[in-house]
């Protein structure tokens, strides 16, 4: 039976720049967006340039069914998934009292519930074979929470937490669970808020580069990954910095003064 990596968030970004060198290696995919023309797209542009084959769903992971019914999907097709990569998200950046409620709970649902429902489903088929790799992509503000970006971030931070136990838990079962946390990237994630912040000031990575080192870590890695020697050391400093001291450093690089 043919094995497939199922990508989340693959038609844009880091989640685009993994499947397209997944597929120069030869991978199967199973890719998940939101926009069906852009994965009609890449599933063209793959299969000719790298003659893999390729799957896609259109579902919108911000809705409260969506994991499910895409497990469900995947399963109808007799689709074998051998790795599976957490790599949808979405953020937002203001005071948090004027910050859209809708928007927040939408945020959750994508970056923890449907990640936790996917994360559990397809687990559970990797168990009962002995074998499979879960990957789930973070950010630098998983260690780092920062103003302005409250719900956000602690989204982020529970997918570190998350990550760490369930490998915790899964090991001797023949299934990694391990994770992935960039710093900023050039994906159009970012608003013009966010980046006329003092945060953003610092030159982005590029997408190819995180996604190299995401596939690497994916096929090979354990544990966690920081994308870039700064994120790094910068996901380091609380360890040194008290408390209070580092909340006031983050306020002022995530503020626009």
């Amino acid at each position: 039976m043919k094995e497939y990596i199922l990508i989340t968030g693959a038609s844009s970004g880091i989640g685009y720049e993994m499947a397209d060198q997944l597929a120069e290696k030869a991978y199967n995919l199973i890719l998940v967006a939101r926009t069906e023309s852009k994965l009609q797209q890449m599933q063209s542009d793959l299969t000719k340039k790298y003659g893999v084959l390729v799957h896609y769903f259109a579902a919108d992971l911000s809705n409260v069914n969506a994991a499910k019914d895409l497990y469900k999907k995947v399963k109808d097709e007799n689709l074998l998934v051998s790795h599976l990569v957490n790599n949808a998200g979405v953020g937002n950046y203001g005071e948090f009292t004027e910050t859209s409620l809708e928007e927040e709970l939408s945020m959750i649902q994508l970056n923890i519930s449907s990640l936790v429902v996917l994360t559990k489903l397809f687990s559970q088929d990797m168990v009962s074979r002995k074998s499979g790799r879960i990957m789930n992509v973070g950010s630098v503000l998983s260690f780092l929470p920062f103003p302005y970006f409250a719900v956000y971030s602690a989204t982020k931070a529970f997918v570190l937490a998350f990550s760490e136990t369930l490998a915790a838990e899964l090991e001797g079962t023949g299934v990694i669970v391990n994770s992935l946390y960039p710093g900023t990237t050039d994906t159009g994630f970012t608003t013009p808020d966010m980046q006329s912040t003092n945060l953003h000031k610092t030159k982005p990575m590029h997408p190819e580069m995180v996604a190299e080192q995401g596939i690497k870590h994916l096929l090979e890695g354990n544990g966690k990954k920081v994308v870039g020697f700064q994120n790094w050391f910068n996901s380091k400093l609380p360890n040194f910095v008290p408390d209070s001291i580092m909340m006031k450093i983050k306020k002022g690089l995530a503020s626009h003064k």
